[in-house]
């Protein structure tokens, strides 16, 4: 009652009343004709502010995005993160995004995450984010991955032809990605894509994924429009299926069968069934689900914008748009009810969009700078990201760059061949590592799978650039091999080589005298040599021939003790030998003049000590000599006073030494201890030169298990020590298992380079346990012949395991035969 009243009264009220909505009616036409009067300059007005407020965003984002810094993400060979760690770091980044000062436009808050390739690396993963979330960018929760500050990348030289894109979400609205595992790495088809870049012909590719926390008004703004959406969508459906219920009513009265059945029915019952058409209800669309149609926008918390952007250049035409496709084509990994879609239209062969004028302006900006405008569909959780949100992994097979392994240049003193291997583009590069790193090899595989070979061209590059080497070869075969690639007039006078399997009694032999000492050497250092050699092929030692070792010792020392007498007399030519000891042992008139001319300490033992031993212990001493002399090679070989063997004289000189033993007899075997104990302590010797004088020279150990059973102790030995003296040891198997604890210990420890070729599982997996499971044992043993899988050395680090085809010294019929061996 009392509404109607003051309603009442209102309309007929008091004449003040009256003239007081007159004038606010008035008041407001006036108001609205003044509008439509100056709607002109009021429409300009608000532009004009729309613009000196965009301006001044824009310039204060552009001063926030110049204080950015970036680190570079550098993981290490077994970086395998969790799925925990990926979310923390999510989480951690979205937060630097935030950290700028208060004054920051929203564009300008955000973290770029960019994936880069250039030809050089096969691809590097900085972050770029404000300079005041420092102390977050600097620190991530992956403890295989080490933060380097680097400079952001503002500019790159300019290239010929340059291809820009951007991806938006296209699918439901709420829709996830695929849930890409871990494991093969997310990221191994982005590095496919790149994988064939070539620095040389300007080739570039980068991916840059710019992330900022989701806003809470664009959010419930989103949200407001996808609950719209739906709800829009259910009553286009609810009244297509209205029309489809009434249009089938009307069919179904409209038919003939109807007609017929009311026309066949009598006219009382026909009357009585008749009824007049009833409208039919329409159907209420269905209520919308909240959560199913938001999807993943129902929840705030670890969601983000994304805005994803890849530029693609070359200066060759073509390359920078196959890329581009390439990385459209890796980015489906993620695809599923909704995926990345290229921005723009095309329209026959011209695309609208990033790429063309005006918007390569717009892009070009935010790639510089940083600042965000994404897409409004682009909202993902931290989980649908997980394989952007790291470095590769170990996961990941990364490819080789050019800069990773040297290419080997025929003649280049600095490097040293390894083999070829096939780029992801297809070409084969001749591969090499630094002579001055590649310090020990090890090679193994079986008769006839490549590891000789390999040597061999090796050892040929060595000559040829100028080193110096020693190839010992039980064998012999080598040396026909390598003789057509050392025929060269440069070499030929650095070449010295000892076959001691001759047959003619005409054959030329180098001699070497174990016990001389016309060359300037250490009396103490010959002696352990020799008696260490000695001891070392028979299997001698302090518990099980102590008397044995005692006598061989004295006898040495007895003998290098007059060969050093008769030097310093200028009558090298009556130095003794080796072979001297037995008559310094059964002789009493030889020992008496030997004995003479020894110092007093000395010849104190030979006159109470010796005189002691029985005669039944010095067959264990002579027989081993005995052997060796009666073999007319070794006895001519080492039967000389003077000889013409030095190895100390090699090292320093750059000679090529091959030295092929006859056999793998006892009496060889002895032989072969003196040689590799020579080879020690020539090494050891030149402790006396300055290290910058040291020239380097390498020893080929073919057969390794062969030359092992004679001089272990010595080949660890020099595996160990003389790597400071710049000697260098390539040793080659077929089984490493049987080798010495020692021998095989020492190769796997300082081995600046491991290789195998096909053989069986349990030799193989010798050396693929040292690359823990990088490489599958299976997969070796089914390897071509002289295909390997081989881990280097380069610049301090390790490369590979790579798989890769040895070189082969097969000879053409031209003159210069090396380079017949550097073609794949």
């Amino acid at each position: 009652m009392d509404t109607i009243t003051l309603m009442a009264s209102t309309l007929t009220g008091s004449p003040s009343d009256m003239r007081h909505l007159a004038s606010a009616l008035g008041t407001a036409v006036s108001f609205v004709g003044w509008v439509m009067d100056q709607w002109l300059w009021l429409t300009l007005a608000v532009l004009l502010l729309y613009g000196v407020s965009g301006w001044i965003a824009r310039r204060l984002a552009d001063r926030a995005t110049s204080r950015r810094m970036a680190v570079e993400l550098v993981p290490s060979r077994r970086f395998d993160p969790s799925p925990e760690e990926i979310f923390r770091y999510g989480a951690q980044l979205s937060r630097a995004a935030v950290a700028g000062p208060w004054w920051t436009p929203r564009r300008a808050k955000a973290v770029r995450i960019r994936m880069r390739a250039d030809g050089s690396r096969p691809l590097s993963y900085r972050v770029e984010g404000p300079a005041s979330a420092v102390h977050l960018l600097r620190t991530t929760p992956y403890g295989a991955v080490r933060c380097e500050k680097s400079a952001p990348v503002v500019r790159d030289k300019r290239r010929l032809f340059t291809i820009r894109a951007q991806f938006a979400l296209h699918g439901g609205a709420g829709a996830r990605l695929r849930e890409v595992p871990l494991v093969p790495d997310p990221l191994q088809p982005l590095v496919d894509a790149v994988a064939d870049l070539r620095a040389d012909l300007g080739d570039l590719a980068e991916v840059c994924l710019d992330l900022q926390p989701a806003p809470r008004w664009q959010l419930k703004t989103r949200r407001w429009q996808v609950i719209q959406a739906a709800r829009q969508a259910e009553r286009r459906e609810a009244r297509r299926a209205t029309r489809w219920m009434f249009q089938d009513a009307r069919e179904a009265e409209d038919s003939v069968a109807y007609q017929l059945s009311r026309l066949l029915t009598p006219h009382r019952e026909a009357r009585e069934s008749y009824l007049p058409r009833r409208m039919a209800m329409p159907l209420a669309p269905r209520r919308v689900d909240r959560e199913q149609a938001l999807g993943k926008l129902t929840e705030d918390a670890h969601l983000v914008r994304v805005q994803l952007m890849v530029r693609c250049s070359s200066n060759t035409v073509g390359r920078a748009e196959r890329r581009m496709r390439q990385i459209h084509a890796a980015l489906d990994v993620f695809a599923a009810r909704t995926r990345f879609a290229w921005m723009g239209r095309l329209w026959g062969p011209i695309r609208v969009g990033p790429d063309r004028l005006p918007w390569r302006k717009v892009f070009d900006h935010r790639w510089r700078t940083g600042q965000m405008r994404p897409p409004r569909t682009n909202w993902v959780h931290f989980e649908e990201l997980a394989g952007l949100l790291k470095p590769p992994t170990a996961h990941c097979r990364l490819p080789l760059m050019p800069h990773d392994v040297p290419t080997f240049r025929l003649g280049n003193p600095e490097l040293l061949l390894q083999g070829w291997h096939r780029a992801a583009d297809g070409r084969w590069r001749l591969l090499a590592t630094r002579e001055q790193e590649t310090l020990f090899e090890v090679a193994i595989g079986k008769a006839g799978g490549g590891k000789t070979e390999r040597a061999l061209c090796q050892a040929v590059g060595l000559a040829h650039a100028g080193h110096g080497l020693l190839y010992v070869d039980p064998h012999g075969d080598s040396w026909r091999r390598a003789a057509p690639f050392l025929a060269h007039e440069e070499i030929m006078g650095r070449i010295a080589r000892i076959d001691l399997a001759v047959t003619g009694l005409r054959a030329r032999l180098g001699c070497w005298n174990p016990l001389g000492m016309d060359r300037g050497q250490r009396e103490h250092e010959v002696v352990a040599a020799v008696s260490d050699a000695y001891a070392s092929a028979l299997g001698w030692n302090d518990i099980t021939a102590p008397r044995a070792i005692t006598i061989a010792t004295k006898a040495v020392q007895a003998l290098v003790a007059v060969n050093e007498a008769a030097c310093r007399a200028r009558m090298a030519a009556c130095q003794a030998t080796i072979f001297h000891i037995r008559p310094l042992l059964t002789d009493p008139v030889f020992r008496g003049a030997v004995v003479g001319a020894l110092d007093e300490e000395q010849a104190a033992w030979w006159r109470t000590s010796f005189a002691a031993i029985p005669a039944d212990a010095l067959p264990t001493v002579l027989n081993p000599l005995d052997r060796l002399a009666s073999n007319p090679v070794t006895r001519a070989m080492l039967g000389s006073p003077v000889g013409a063997y030095n190895i100390r004289a090699a090292m320093d000189r750059r000679m090529v030494v091959w030295i092929c033993p006859a056999g793998n007899g006892p009496t060889d075997r002895l032989l072969v201890a003196l040689l590799v104990r020579d080879l020690l302590r020539a090494g050891l010797s030149r402790r006396d030169l300055d290290e910058r004088q040291r020239v380097p020279f390498r020893a080929y150990l073919d057969e390794l298990i062969s030359l092992d059973g004679a001089a272990d102790s010595s080949i660890a030995e020099i595996l160990e020590q003389l790597r400071k003296f710049r000697v260098r040891v390539h040793g080659m198997t077929q089984l490493l298992q049987r080798l010495s604890g020692a021998v095989r210990g020492s190769l796997l420890q300082n081995s600046s380079t491991l290789s195998t070729t096909t053989g069986s599982l349990e030799a193989i997996r010798c050396i693929t346990n040292e690359w823990g499971d990088q490489v599958d044992a299976v997969e070796v043993t089914e390897l071509d012949r002289y295909h390997h899988y081989i881990s280097l050395t380069v610049d301090g680090r390790r490369v590979g395991p790579l798989q890769m085809r040895g070189p082969s010294c097969t000879r053409p019929s031209a003159d210069w035969h090396v380079p017949a061996m550097c073609r794949p």
